[in-house]
């Protein structure tokens, strides 16, 4: 009995492993979840008496090797965590056989050789069947990554495209990305980037076995992401040149980088900041079928030496000094990844915090988790991993400093603005999803801002935006003075107004002010001000991050108070008109309108990019 050939049912199995789109080249199936073949068979046909079947699934070139003999209908058990099949033909003889083949929901993630070797009496066929793409399962309920709620498995394994959170608190920026992990060869390259890791360079054989464990793996591709210690995707950079390589502001998918980074033979792309490392890893693991979601944590604390303070330092005219090598980034991005935590104790399973951008070295290498969500919670700085390290960017206090001629002459300390608000996008909903609650107890008794001079209680300043500053009009704000005492003041007002990056990095003064002030004893006065958009237009960044502070002084007591707010100028809306809808065709060229409204009296000029995962090759820009 020869074997003529072999139909791997690619639509019927796709569709009930939820892969359908994955790969183009190769069958792709989730583990734990049997799937059907269908053989075959030249001249003779199958004799259950005569012919035995043996199947070999080999991981990397035979490094993993499982031999399985299908028993013939009707069914036997087959162990739930050993390679298995079950033959379903019906008629005992038979040209063709339906085979069964049955894959443990802890066998190792890859590209498997399936092999089919044929005895019939003395003889003996092997044949090479191809290959196949084994991934994880959230569907299965004995694989680690298990997800219970379907609508979140639709969300965060299926969905490929989403939304990032930018900006501030109290004014959110929302940025569309295109995950593309159904793009044409996605999925191999994220398959290459695990066979890239130094991991497996240093023993393959253990690295293959290891990727059946989501925490190993979730670790590998984490510091794969990043190119600090190997042939990584992606080169970091915040100096602001970006002339070597492309603005990470200009990406707006992952697909583009994937591709780029396996076409010039694994070198880096250039470039990359948080939200383009999390948005990229998100694709990986998603295309590997690991839950995962894109996360912002606002005000979010770079603590170096482990006593969670940030310091932050102003100058007597309200401009803030880079004095400090630790900082706070406005937002900065990573990723969540639902699996179990064996290693730590149940207790610990879900939400796992995973940070590509490179920061600080874990075990030796540029990468950060999985950290438990809840052990962040809770404080267990004990467990793997880097726990300390997330703790402290979303529960550091801030002390802050005005200083004069290299002396502190006024100081406060504030423990509620880091971490002020973590989210990610909703299931099912492009709005933002509030997870501060999930990384801080909100039933803990809030730590007190305080002033370090009681002194200071004498006078209390306060500053805030009238509304959302919007491109190409004023940023209307007041500043609120309270007199607590008995006695009557002269008092003087600075203001300083700087662009910044997000992450930290302090740009040019772009407006300062500065008044006298008289108050009565127990007087309260509020000031309004207002800056002209010409006045920042010509030096407005991609985010439009503002540092905004006033310092009041008294002039005869020497009394300082500080007041400060960040916030971002929000640009207009492109405007995206599909023509004519209801006739949308399939493979036929369809038209939208593209509308974005100058909103500064002076000429801009830019790059318009459009891409979108199915409708477009590539990108187009103009």
């Amino acid at each position: 009995m020869k074997l003529k050939c072999v139909s791997w049912q690619l639509s019927e199995n796709q569709k009930e492993h939820e892969s359908e789109g994955l790969s183009s080249k190769h069958l792709v199936v989730r583990r734990g979840r049997p799937f059907k073949i269908t053989l075959f068979f030249k001249d003779e046909p199958f004799s259950p008496l005569m012919d035995s079947l043996v199947f070999s699934a080999q991981l990397a070139s035979a490094v993993i090797q499982t031999d399985f003999s299908p028993p013939f209908f009707p069914f036997r058990h087959v162990s739930a965590f050993k390679w298995g099949g079950q033959i379903l033909s019906e008629n005992s003889w038979s040209q063709s056989l339906r085979v069964l083949i049955f894959t443990p929901p802890n066998a190792p993630l890859g590209l498997y050789n399936l092999q089919l070797h044929i005895k019939s009496q003395a003889q003996q066929h092997s044949y090479a069947l191809g290959n196949l793409i084994l991934l994880f399962n959230p569907w299965c309920s004995t694989d680690e990554v298990h997800l219970s709620h379907a609508d979140q498995r639709e969300e965060y394994v299926k969905n490929d495209s989403g939304i990032l959170f930018m900006g501030t608190p109290d004014n959110l920026l929302p940025r569309t990305w295109e995950f593309g992990q159904y793009e044409e060869g996605i999925l191999e390259t994220c398959l290459k980037i695990l066979d890239m890791s130094p991991q497996h360079s240093k023993n393959s054989q253990k690295d293959n076995l290891c990727r059946s464990n989501a925490v190993y793996l979730s670790r590998v591709v984490c510091a794969m992401i990043n190119c600090e210690d190997d042939r990584g995707v992606l080169k970091g950079n915040w100096s602001g040149d970006f002339s070597r390589g492309v603005s990470p502001s200009q990406w707006t998918g992952s697909a583009d980088i994937l591709k780029c980074w396996e076409r010039s033979q694994c070198r880096p792309v250039l470039y990359g900041q948080c939200w383009v490392f999390a948005a990229v890893m998100c694709t990986v693991m998603r295309a590997l079928g690991i839950p995962s979601r894109v996360v912002t944590n606002f005000n979010s604390a770079h603590d170096t030496n482990g006593n969670l303070i940030i310091e932050e330092f102003y100058s007597e005219t309200g401009e803030k000094l880079q004095l400090s090598k630790e900082s706070i980034w406005n937002y900065h991005v990573w990723l969540e990844c639902w699996m179990s935590r064996p290693d730590i104790g149940s207790e610990f399973s879900g939400w796992q915090v995973l940070d590509p951008t490179p920061q600080e070295k874990s075990g030796g290498i540029f990468c950060c988790g999985p950290c438990p969500v809840k052990a962040i919670r809770e404080k267990r700085v004990d467990l793997f991993y880097d726990v300390p390290f997330v703790y402290a960017e979303v529960n550091a206090s801030v002390y802050t400093a005005i200083v004069k001629n290299n002396q502190v002459v006024h100081q406060s300390l504030d423990a509620n603005r880091v971490g002020s608000l973590v989210c990610t996008k909703g299931v099912n909903s492009y709005l933002a999803q509030d997870l501060t609650a999930y990384y801080k107890n909100p039933h803990k008794t809030p730590r007190r801002n305080s002033s370090l001079h009681e002194e200071a209680r004498s006078m209390s300043v306060s500053l805030q935006l009238d509304k959302v500053p919007v491109a190409g009009q004023s940023i209307s704000f007041s500043v609120t003075v309270v007199n607590n005492c008995g006695t009557s003041r002269r008092l003087k007002e600075h203001i300083n107004a700087q662009m910044k990056e997000y992450s930290h990095n302090l740009l040019e003064t772009f407006w300062e002010a500065s008044n006298m002030i008289k108050l009565g004893p127990y007087e309260a006065l509020t000031i309004e001000h207002w800056i002209d958009p010409s006045q920042y237009e010509q030096v407005l960044r991609d985010d439009g991050l503002v540092n905004l502070a006033v310092v009041i002084k008294d002039e005869v007591t020497l009394e300082r108070k500080l007041a400060s707010e960040e916030f971002n100028i929000t640009m207009p809306w492109i405007s995206i008109q599909v023509e004519d809808e209801s006739n949308i065709v399939v493979n036929k060229a369809h038209s939208a309108i593209l509308v974005f409204h100058n909103p500064f009296w002076v000429p801009i000029d830019g790059v318009l990019t459009v891409c979108g995962s199915g409708l477009i090759q590539g990108k187009v820009q103009s």
